[in-house]
């Protein structure tokens, strides 16, 4: 992407419903400044997941758990992020855990994801360790 295709990107509304600019909201912590939350983690995974960064996504992920390799779908579009629940997670947490829905269409449908995600702080980064999906 050229200058002025990243620029125009980071101008945009976050994906993960911030409300803010992709810039000054889940940018920073995808270009590799440490969420401060599990939450703020969490958020930018989505917004990976809205972008296509799969490799934030892998780097995000706990050693333990991550897969060898990511293949997004390319016909999967993420339509937005709700937090329901949050447990744990803050600045001086070692662990944390957040509930959100993600609703997303696909060529055929619309449809909701429903998860329940556990995230660990070592270091002082936050990575994604698992979750429960119902």
């Amino acid at each position: 992407m050229d200058e002025a295709g990243k620029t125009a990107r980071g101008l945009q509304r976050c994906p993960c419903g911030s409300g803010d600019i992709l810039d000054a909201c889940c940018g920073p912590i995808l270009g590799g400044r440490p969420a401060p939350t599990a939450e703020r983690l969490m958020r930018s995974r989505y917004t990976a997941f809205a972008l296509g960064d799969a490799g934030y996504l892998l780097r995000s992920w706990h050693a333990s758990t991550r897969p060898a390799r990511l293949e997004l779908d390319a016909d999967l579009r993420w339509l937005r992020l709700d937090i329901l629940a949050t447990i744990g997670g803050g600045p001086f947490d070692r662990e944390g855990v957040v509930e959100f829905e993600a609703i997303h269409r696909d060529p055929l449908a619309r449809g909701v994801l429903h998860e329940r995600s556990r995230f660990v702080r070592e270091g002082g980064q936050w990575f994604y360790l698992d979750g429960d999906v119902s």
